[in-house]
């Protein structure tokens, strides 16, 4: 029996080692729990019919609060939860993943970019390093912001007892952003641009399906007509800027002047007009639809906005130094945001495999971080329910609680632009109307990457009297 011994060793020791390394592998590092869907649709039918904000909470209830995997948008995905999930990605940008795009969002809006791994269009947002973002160029906006919600509203709401907010204000953030980045005013031009812009944004985030009828179908037919009016009005620009070379001092010009392509410059403005149509109109109608339901709310906004205009003189603008003081509106939109996120959330790509919560992500795969996995959490904001603008006061939500605007490295460059372009316009809407829902009972739709009501919004206006 003792010269068999070192037979039984030989034999024994490798086998049990291989069974503790599947041991190992099924109990230490496997894949989130979740579910792909089906082949090829994946769970894009249930995103579809619940939205994002039910899937997420969902799916978290069924699987897991710390991660989950499912399939949208035509690939696999892990979605990371939580504050803790949120501070994993936003802390190891560059050490553990790099950006990704859904294939739908870069064939929309960036068709010649040639999609290879860890690589982002060069001409997107994050990387746009132009003064457009910077401080001193946001404070010389301002003004132009308040002269063109005056007549925003005064043209095109105060004609009118009952108004659409969902698609004039998307009317007004598109011409805002056309007027400051590329000087374009003509409104016939304007209106040829927003209505395929509205398709592309639909269909942004989408199944990666080109059939007719698709969000993603209209969403390419609809880039090619952007695509082409911006090649047209770069070229016109450029033709301009061979007569005078001081320009016009819009983005655009710069752009030229510094002997941009003009598919790079195109690349751009795609990308700046989007962020602003996509995100920003978004974000104006949540505001707006909780102004409109909460009259308490809207009665403190109101006040505190009355005592900036009774402040100044009848046509005299306002500065930033106004926006300054516009704290408790502030806490009433990162509110709305909180419990409306205006974006579904962002995505990466690993580049190396990593362990989180207990669960093992391999290289390759996609991941998902978004604000509907903390916004809601008690622990984080107890009575997650209540409309609350006081949770901001101070030092406000503990770290990566409250993502709107992302974090870290990757914190949305437009984060500045878009605080100026609520405030500005919110101010105009409450000292101008008083305004209440038309559907009492209207939701917030949650089917694309920004949240939209569920009718348009519509509002019934009663101007204050001057």
């Amino acid at each position: 029996m003792e010269t068999l011994m070192p037979y039984f060793v030989a034999v024994l020791v490798p086998l049990c080692l291989y069974l503790l390394s599947l041991i190992c592998r099924k109990g230490c590092g496997r894949l989130p729990p979740g579910s792909v869907g089906w082949p090829i649709l994946g769970e894009n039918v249930e995103f579809a019919l619940l939205g994002h904000q039910r899937l997420v909470k969902e799916r978290m209830q069924k699987y897991s609060g710390d991660a989950f995997k499912t399939s949208l948008f035509g690939e696999k995905l892990v979605v990371l939860c939580g504050a803790g999930g949120n501070k994993f990605i936003l802390m190891n940008e560059k050490k553990l993943f790099s950006p990704w795009f859904p294939v739908s969002l870069s064939k929309v809006i960036f068709p010649d970019f040639n999609h290879v791994k860890h690589q982002e269009p060069e001409a997107t947002f994050h990387n746009f390093q132009h003064d457009v973002l910077k401080a001193e160029a946001l404070r010389q906006y301002v003004p132009v912001m308040d002269k063109l919600a005056r007549e925003h509203l005064r043209h095109g709401w105060m004609r009118n007892s009952v108004v659409k907010a969902g698609p004039a204000t998307k009317k007004y953030t598109f011409e805002l952003a056309c007027r400051l980045f590329m000087d374009v005013v003509d409104p016939e031009r304007l209106d040829k641009l927003l209505g395929p812009f509205s398709l592309m944004t639909d269909g942004l985030v989408s199944l990666p399906v080109n059939l007719p009828g698709t969000d993603f179908n209209r969403a390419l037919k609809g880039g090619r007509v952007v695509r082409a009016e911006l090649l047209r009005i770069v070229e016109e620009r450029r033709k301009e800027l061979e007569v005078t070379s001081e320009g016009r001092g819009d983005v655009m010009s710069k752009m030229l002047l510094a002997s941009m392509s003009h598919t790079k410059v195109a690349n751009i403005l795609a990308g700046l007009l989007v962020a602003a149509l996509y995100e920003v109109s978004s974000a104006i109608v949540i505001v707006t639809h909780y102004l409109s339901q909460l009259p308490h709310i809207y009665d403190l906004v109101f006040k505190e906005q009355m005592e900036i205009a009774t402040s100044k003189g009848g046509d005299e603008l306002l500065t930033e130094r106004d926006v300054e003081k516009m704290k408790y509106t502030w806490n009433v939109v990162l509110e709305s945001f909180r419990i409306t996120p205006p974006t579904l959330g962002t995505f990466r790509e690993t580049i190396t495999e990593f362990s989180f919560a207990g669960f093992t992500i391999p290289k390759g795969w996609k991941i998902m971080w978004t604000p509907h996995s903390s916004h809601y959490n008690p622990d984080y904001f107890p009575e997650p329910d209540k409309f609350d603008p006081s949770r901001f006061e101070g030092s406000g939500p503990k770290p990566y609680t409250f993502v709107p605007f992302g974090g870290g490295a990757r914190m949305c460059p437009g984060r500045g632009y878009a605080k100026l372009v609520i405030l500005v316009f919110i101010h105009n809407l409450v000292t101008t109307f008083r305004f209440d829902k038309v559907f009492p009972s209207e939701k917030m739709l949650f089917n694309h990457n920004s949240p939209a009501p569920a009718h348009g919004l519509p509002i019934r206006l009663h101007p204050h009297q001057k």
